[in-house]
């Protein structure tokens, strides 16, 4: 009898497949049925960080970026040994100084020894709107804590988690106990960062154990009045502002004042922490930009200070940024990297954490 080679083939490749092949089909699960976390308010699409149609005088770039799930994370329990992503993506252009990864593709850590440890990254399409990844595989098979990061600066539409066909996956208890909502600039936002996790409000997240909704709008963030109404109808345990990066001198002499007067008729106690902004590395040469920056550091100073002695619960820490001495953190003379990031933290990390502790928030 003739046979086939290629059904000999077949069978000899069918013979060296693990007895266990059968279990890593993958089976996927919407999402948004898990517990989403860091969202400034409870409205509003699920993957969206606040709903943009109750704030009809948002400019159009910012209501663009507060489409964005940035900040957001999905948080489950599972015991699948391999976790997949497959998620769509509005396809926007990317950004010149900042990773394709923190751009559209997420980050997931896992909670190990009661510390939020990297496990891996959903690394998207460099084309397309359409992505599916691993997200770690070949773990132990007992149950785990996953927090997933979404998109820094993509619009997201649709995000599944994918686990071993035998496997558990459930919505997991929301793990933070706090809430302190950010609002600012490109800083904030995670320009730079190398991946959604390591933007300074997600490392706060994980590090004081506090929601930190991330409100940042990259270069867009001038004291204007709709942030001080998305504040007001906030609810939030504190704020944390960078408000002092993108406006000029002139714009925070005469915004500061009412931006914060609009917050206290809606939070007349909260505490309201501002950062200062930072020395830029793009002024090391450039007289023209030192001074323009040098006066918006001391406007903020001064307004600050008139501030705080009016009012009690108005915080602000100053060098808000410091990023070293030694010109190595920033991308492009703005924008910090982790480097920077790190830097940033370890300064005003434990003087965030004290001020919060005066209020309970602990």
């Amino acid at each position: 009898m003739k046979r086939n080679p290629l059904a000999i083939l077949a069978l000899a490749l069918c013979s060296l497949m693990p007895a266990n092949a059968a279990e890593n089909t993958v089976k996927y699960t919407d999402a948004t049925r898990l517990t989403i976390v860091n969202k400034a308010r409870p409205d509003g699409p699920d993957l969206q960080r606040i709903d943009v149609a109750r704030y009809p005088d948002l400019t159009p770039i910012v209501a663009r970026y507060y489409r964005q799930p940035t900040g957001l994370a999905i948080v489950f329990r599972t015991d699948s040994r391999n976790l997949y992503a497959r998620w769509t993506t509005t396809g926007q252009t990317p950004k010149v100084n900042s990773p394709l990864v923190s751009q559209r593709g997420l980050d997931l850590y896992i909670r190990q020894n009661g510390e939020w440890v990297y496990a891996g990254s959903g690394n998207p399409k460099i084309r397309g709107s359409e992505h599916e990844a691993p997200l770690v595989e070949h773990m132990d098979g007992t149950m785990h804590e996953c927090l997933l990061y979404l998109p820094l600066f993509d619009e997201i539409s649709r995000l599944e988690i994918g686990v071993d066909e035998n496997a558990r996956l459930e919505a997991a208890p929301n793990p933070f106990r706090h809430k302190v909502v950010v609002i600012g600039s490109s800083i904030t936002h995670g320009t730079a960062a190398s991946r959604p996790g390591m933007a300074y409000p997600a490392r706060l997240n994980r590090t004081l154990g506090f929601e930190f909704p991330n409100l940042g709008a990259s270069g867009q963030c001038k004291l204007d009045a709709f942030y001080a109404h998305i504040a007001a109808e906030t609810e939030a345990d504190a704020f944390l502002f960078d408000v002092f990066s993108n406006p000029s001198a002139q714009q925070i002499e005469e915004r500061l004042e009412p931006f914060v007067e609009r917050i206290r008729q809606a939070h007349p106690d909260t505490p309201l922490i501002f950062l200062q902004t930072e020395v830029r590395e793009s002024g090391n040469f450039d007289l023209e930009k030192r001074a323009y920056e040098e006066a918006k550091r001391q406007a903020a100073a001064e307004r600050l200070e008139r501030l705080m002695k009016k009012d009690k619960h108005i915080h602000f820490i100053d060098p808000g940024m410091p990023l070293g001495n030694d010109h190595e953190a920033t991308v492009d003379g703005v924008h910090p990297t982790d480097l920077g990031f790190d830097r940033m933290l370890n300064e005003i990390q434990p003087k965030i954490a004290r001020i919060l502790k005066k209020y309970g928030i602990q």
